[in-house]
């Protein structure tokens, strides 16, 4: 597959294969605990990451189960009686071999012939951070199409920049009246963004309402709003590339938030 194939000014969330594996070993799809065996081989093979595995055998046959894998999941349906399998993997990791896990996946099934029959591009971000509201374009089995991460698509399109804003919400460790813990927080932020920065250059006012807060640093600015309903709107903006989802990720935890949003921006 050509992993620089790219249209341009947008990345996916996902990445879906539907793979149809004919002439298969009637005795491999009807043992429920032989399927589960070889969709984990395959998890490993590929580079995916197993979180939880569920496999279940139907009266008189028949096998369904799925693979919950850190990047999404690998699921298959299997129909003894026709020797077939239908497979879907899907991927929001780059890191996960599609190619890899399905050869392993017709040797353990034992396949005389499998069949890629659709490639999906799944949540199709813009480089301005908005989801595109239409039907996930369908790649061949030649293509993978969008890169499936903010660092490909920023080393792809040659970007100067990269910008996100971050809200947190119900953050429970959060005290309003406390500037040292902001600063943190923020503190935080930059040795996750490389910097040295000092906090001689920090910002922080309150408002009826809650706190503005600020810091520029060597390659950007931080700055947010945090109100009295426990939400913190976080901007950054950075020269250089930084990961949104660790950082969002990061604040949510020291924060004990209940769940976040983010729109990152590649800046050209």
């Amino acid at each position: 597959m050509d992993k620089n194939d790219s249209r341009d000014g947008a990345i996916a969330l996902g990445r879906q294969m539907t793979v149809e594996f004919y002439d298969c070993s009637t005795a491999v799809l009807a043992d429920v605990d032989l399927m589960e065996k070889i969709f984990l081989e395959a998890a490993r093979v590929s580079g995916a990451h197993v979180v939880n595995s569920n496999f279940h055998s139907f009266e008189p046959q028949g096998v369904s189960g799925v693979l919950v894998i850190s990047e999404s999941h690998f699921a298959v349906h299997a129909w003894p009686e026709h020797d077939y399998a239908a497979v879907d993997l899907f991927t929001c990791g780059a890191g996960v071999d599609f190619d890899l896990a399905v050869k392993s996946l017709g040797a353990g099934m034992k396949s005389g012939r499998w069949i890629v029959s659709s490639m999906v591009n799944r949540g199709i971000l813009r480089d301005s951070g908005e989801l595109e509201r239409l039907v996930p374009v369908v790649e061949n089995q030649n293509s993978c199409g969008l890169q499936l991460s903010w660092q490909e698509r920023f080393n792809h399109s040659n970007a100067g920049a990269m910008s996100a804003g971050i809200d947190i919400y119900h953050c429970r460790n959060f005290d309003l009246e406390s500037e040292d813990g902001f600063k943190e927080l923020i503190s935080g932020l930059l040795r996750l963004l490389d910097s040295k920065t000092e906090l001689d250059r920090w910002s922080w006012q309150k408002r009826d309402n809650g706190v503005e807060f600020s810091v520029s640093f060597n390659q950007g600015r931080i700055s947010g709003f945090a109100n009295v309903e426990k939400t913190l709107y976080l901007d950054i903006f950075a020269n250089r590339f930084f990961e949104p989802r660790l950082i969002a990720e990061a604040v949510m935890t020291a924060l004990n938030g209940t769940y976040y949003r983010m729109q990152p921006q590649i800046r050209q």
